[in-house]
């Protein structure tokens, strides 16, 4: 009777320990079932959300005309931002550690940021220059002591191309942070220019001359109107200084165009342009001897 006994209790025990287990799996099972659920519905809202500020986002770029290509990093990076914060959020709601994730993350960045510290800067420039815009693909620049017109905008450099077609990659750190000319920005440009006359030669023929020349030249604008200015009194000439005012795509034609103009019209009007001369006088020597 006792082994029996001892059977029958030690079955009852089993059952009830089965029961608890199974009882605790089961309030488990729901616990966690309704964990993943709303955890789901909070990443479907999230991503539902994300979804609707970088559309928002590429609307406000969109109708401010930032550049092409910042405007798809831009987008591409907070669309990767916000769904990797929806993410997180997730995993913390179903029950996974996070903290220990992001300090990873954060040490993970902090390494890459200090082993690519030129690359970052330049990367930053880049961003500073395609939302700024300084400059922009086609103008013509003065930075890094090169001059051209720049062909690309990139990330991390900005490709030039050189009056006499060669190719400079420039980093944008450098051009965000040095100083640089833009050309051709205004829609006129004022041509300066020098030239050189004899002491002899009358300065109200030369100025008249020269204006002459102004005038028949399509390019020189009428207003604002053309400066010629008696400016300098050389070793050897007086020099005038021309500063007519052109279109910014007729700079240059009309700088080497008016050179030649002028120097055409001096010849002419027998206006002379001096070299440097030295006078060199002999003096006898009586000999003695």
């Amino acid at each position: 009777m006792d082994a029996i006994e001892s059977s029958e209790v030690l079955e009852n025990i089993d059952i009830e320990v089965i029961q608890k287990h199974l009882d605790t799996f089961i309030d488990l099972a729901i616990t966690f079932s309704t964990k993943i659920l709303v955890a789901v519905l909070v990443l479907w809202i999230t991503t539902w959300i994300v979804k609707r500020i970088v559309r928002l986002v590429d609307l406000g770029m969109t109708a401010r005309k930032v550049e092409v290509t910042l405007h798809k990093f831009l987008l591409s990076i907070i669309n990767i931002a916000l769904r990797t914060i929806s993410i997180i959020i997730f995993a913390s709601m179903i029950g996974i550690e996070t903290a220990s994730l992001i300090a990873l993350l954060g040490a993970a960045g902090l390494a890459v940021g200090l082993a690519l510290q030129g690359s970052l800067a330049n990367f930053a420039g880049g961003i500073i220059i395609l939302f700024f815009r300084p400059f922009k693909a086609g103008d013509v620049i003065e930075a890094q002591g090169f001059e051209g017109t720049i062909h690309e905008i990139q990330i991390f450099n900005t490709i030039m191309i050189t009056y006499d077609n060669r190719k400079v990659f420039i980093p944008n750190g450098l051009l965000s942070n040095g100083c640089l000319v833009n050309d051709f920005t205004q829609k006129v440009r004022r041509v300066d220019m020098k030239f050189g006359v004899s002491y002899s030669d009358s300065i109200p023929k030369v100025k008249e001359v020269i204006q002459s020349v102004l005038d028949a030249d399509e390019r020189v604008l009428k207003k604002p109107a053309a400066d010629i200015w008696l400016a300098e009194h050389g070793d050897s000439s007086i020099n005038f200084f021309v500063r007519p005012w052109v279109r910014s795509d007729d700079y240059w034609p009309a700088y080497f165009g008016i050179h030649e103009e002028i120097k055409l019209a001096f010849d002419r009007e027998g206006i002379s342009i001096p070299f440097p001369q030295r006078d060199v006088h002999m003096i006898p020597v009586e000999n003695k001897a």
